[in-house]
């Protein structure tokens, strides 16, 4: 990759020719070199291991109110040139199926560089380690119970840096670093068959494995396996459930979050007419927030030059505000919010979650609990979709019945659904212990996320079995 100030000569020029010559009123690019390492066990034999490097450009400029895109794998000028006059005709063959002129919210002009410095950087380590560090999960998950049949594990770091400017005169320069380890493990006995999974991820470095060890994962993902083989089925019906920080961010990821995300409000979401209105019992508070440190979705800035912020959603059950890119919140006359992301440099930006969650309340967890007869305590969760129209249905993984005011015997094949907003208008406490979770998120583009809060509890729920 070019270095330092011939990079920026380079990138400063396209954007400059992009003006001057083509006549785009706004134009940005995005550059990258990302280096990528993932490795697939299977039953402790690799499957794949994969290193290489993802460089190329993005180039997006906007032409009497219209969008025009191009990509291209290269930092030469020539080439680069070429691209955004590929966008800039694009974009004005674009314009006659326009409603009307797509405008951008103004921001500040940015010159920053970010970098990151991990105890452990992903990219110094060989590759030979994360394939052991795959294999003592692996070997963690089969030791803990001969019921465990089967494991996979998925390994991956992204480690590189990415450069921002834009024809408002922002420069970036921004470190990337992203770690995850996902896992399933498959139980078996007497004809029964269980699934579980778990995920960590981080942004801090290598270092998050010396806090969740390969000991800790792959026993903690088969024991909920081989618990789930013990487990009854629950009792279909309408009951109150304590939902655990891992199922509760699910449902405020796929439930509301996707709802708030401001291209899906104008689609139609089932939200787009109740800014300002109550939605949600007054102990819900939701945030989406870049800033978390380590969290698996933050960063400093978006694919946008915007920085990454935390934006409040719901306030006290309120709807007060929406995810943003600058050409959205335009259309909404609100600020932009530093949620434009693309998943690298072959596509465009658009509105995605960062770390969405429930705010934590003053609850401990037995005051959560010690009021239900009845009821079910959702640990873990294993799925989970919603529509635009408020519907929604979360599957669990891990889920013990509540009787009397304590937690009792495990449930499987747990499932709730509803509606979206007839259940937050349910939730009467929330706890006081904050967790969140990592996750990959899927809208067109992949991008990581991580969801969560504090143990929640709804009054009542419909819950089922064999999500």
């Amino acid at each position: 990759m070019l270095e330092g100030t011939l990079l920026r000569d380079v990138l400063d020029k396209i954007v400059d020719v992009a003006s001057q010559r083509f006549g785009a009123e706004y134009a940005e690019v995005r550059a990258q070199k990302l280096r990528r390492t993932s490795v697939t066990l299977k039953e402790g034999h690799v499957e794949a291991a994969k290193q290489g490097i993802e460089k190329g450009a993005a180039l997006r400029v906007l032409v009497e109110g219209a969008w025009g895109f191009a990509s291209v794998g290269s930092f030469d000028t020539e080439v680069l040139t070429e691209a955004v006059s590929d966008a800039c005709k694009m974009a004005r063959g674009a314009m006659s199926k326009l409603k009307k002129p797509i405008k951008l919210t103004p921001t500040k002009t940015v010159e920053d560089t970010v970098v990151l410095k991990p105890q452990k950087d992903p990219s110094k380590i060989a590759v030979e380690e994360k394939i052991s560090l795959a294999l003592n999960v692996n070997n963690a998950a089969f030791a803990s119970d001969r019921r465990v049949k089967s494991c996979t594990v998925n390994y991956l770091d992204l480690t590189g840096e990415t450069h921002f400017v834009n024809t408002d005169g922002t420069f970036i320069t921004q470190d990337k670093l992203y770690v995850w380890l996902g896992v399933g493990v498959t139980a078996k006995e007497q004809g029964a068959f269980a699934y579980s999974r778990e995920a960590v991820g981080s942004t801090l470095g290598y270092e998050v494995f010396d806090l969740e060890t390969p000991q800790k994962i792959g026993e903690t993902v088969a024991t909920r396996a081989v618990r789930q083989l013990e487990a009854k089925p629950p009792k279909g019906g309408t009951f109150p459930v304590i939902l655990a920080p891992n199922v509760v961010g699910t449902l405020v990821h796929e439930a509301f979050g996707h709802l708030a995300e401001a291209d899906l409000t104008l689609s139609g979401s089932i939200i787009s007419d109740k800014l300002g209105k109550k939605v949600a019992s007054t102990t819900v508070t939701f945030y989406d927030d870049g800033t978390v440190e380590g969290a698996f979705g933050s960063f400093r800035y978006d694919d946008e030059g915007v920085p990454a912020q935390k934006t409040l959603l719901v306030k006290d059950g309120v709807i007060v505000g929406l995810m943003h890119s600058r050409e959205t919140a335009h259309q909404f006359d609100a600020e932009p919010t530093g949620n434009a992301r693309a998943e690298d440099f072959r596509v465009e930006p658009i509105i995605r979650m960062r770390n969405t969650y429930i705010q934590p309340g003053d609850y401990s967890f037995d005051e959560l609990v010690e009021d239900i007869r009845f009821g079910y305590y959702l640990k873990s969760f294993k799925g989970g979709q919603a529509n635009l129209d408020g519907t929604f249905q979360v599957g669990v993984q891990e889920a013990y019945e509540i009787i009397e005011g304590e937690v009792r015997e495990p449930v499987r094949d747990v499932s709730i659904s509803g509606n979206t907003l007839e259940t937050l208008l349910k939730v009467d406490a929330v706890g006081k212990e904050f967790e969140l979770w990592p996750g990959i998120c899927g809208k067109g583009q992949s991008a990581f996320v991580s969801d969560g809060g504090a143990h929640t509890r709804v009054k009542e729920v419909l819950v089922g079995g064999g999500a």
